[in-house]
């Protein structure tokens, strides 16, 4: 009986030990990022390192040696469209980031091999991807965590930006979104486009200053499509494809009408823009 149980206790605390798992917080925390830039989608993976009183450039990461650019795993990249980084073309994938910090300038790289952890043992130049150069800007605040992140969001392009300590360095990331646009815009016009579609394809012809005359036919026939009185957003962008036309009677008329349904619902911006484009067009 006294062998059952203390074969019972010690299964039991067994199981309990083998069960057991440390938690503990990292040091370098983990983080993903998701961004869109146009309609290209651009995930980052990596780990944050905070400064903790140390100093970084020049020690902690020396210059001209190649660093992880983050910490714990390496830091990655994937892009779901072909890009152009600082004007050198990628093809869409997942890279690691390397980079060889200097006082001046860095060097950025997108190395093909993802599957380190930190600087890969054998560095191999064929690996390498896209290799670019960045200015190091010193800034008078101090980052305490590394951080990456995009800036300077357009619908054709971003910076992305790498900022640790003192230092901020960026790269220009170029995104095929026109192309893309221009793409699914045919492809759509050319089957049975809905009311929505017709007004996004106008909307995108009306920023990109296309062509606006086509861009008002198409918006004139998602008006006449949705059956409704138009609402007063879809008719600001109807008077601004007018008045770039140089249709100036006919774009007052219609932004009066988006300006009062615009203080029906009290939007306060599409009554500013619209106020805005009538004195533009001196009514």
């Amino acid at each position: 009986m006294k062998k059952i149980l203390l074969l019972s206790a010690g299964f039991l605390v067994g199981t309990l030990f083998s069960a057991a798992q440390v938690q503990t917080p990292q040091s370098s925390p983990h983080v993903k990022v998701t961004q869109t830039i146009g309609l290209t989608e651009v995930n980052i993976d990596y780990s944050r390192p905070s400064v903790k009183e140390r100093e970084i450039f020049g020690e902690l990461v020396p210059f001209e040696e190649i660093w992880r650019t983050g910490a714990n795993q390496n830091t990655t990249i994937s892009f779901s469209d072909d890009v152009v980084i600082n004007g050198k073309s990628l093809s869409a994938g997942t890279y690691s980031i390397f980079t060889k910090p200097g006082k001046e300038a860095w060097e950025v790289y997108f190395y093909k091999d993802i599957e380190n952890w930190g600087v890969p043992r054998d560095w191999d130049e064929s690996k390498i991807a896209l290799e670019t150069e960045a200015k190091a800007v010193q800034i008078p605040v101090k980052m305490e965590s590394f951080t990456i992140f995009f800036d300077h969001l357009k619908d054709n392009s971003a910076d992305l930006v790498f900022i640790w300590e003192n230092t901020v360095v960026s790269v220009n990331v170029e995104v095929p979104t026109e192309e893309k646009a221009m793409e699914s815009i045919k492809n759509t016009m050319s089957g049975e486009p809905t009311v929505n579609d017709y007004f996004a394809a106008s909307s995108y012809y009306l920023s990109q200053e296309k062509d606006l005359k086509q861009a008002l036919e198409w918006m004139d026939k998602g008006i006449k499509m949705n059956k409704k009185e138009p609402p007063f957003y879809i008719l600001l962008q109807k008077a601004k494809i007018q008045a770039k036309l140089g249709m100036k009677k006919e774009a007052i008329k219609t932004s009066q009408k988006s300006l009062e349904g615009a203080k029906k619902a009290d939007n306060a911006h599409y009554i500013s823009e619209n106020q805005k484009l009538l004195k533009e067009l001196g009514a």
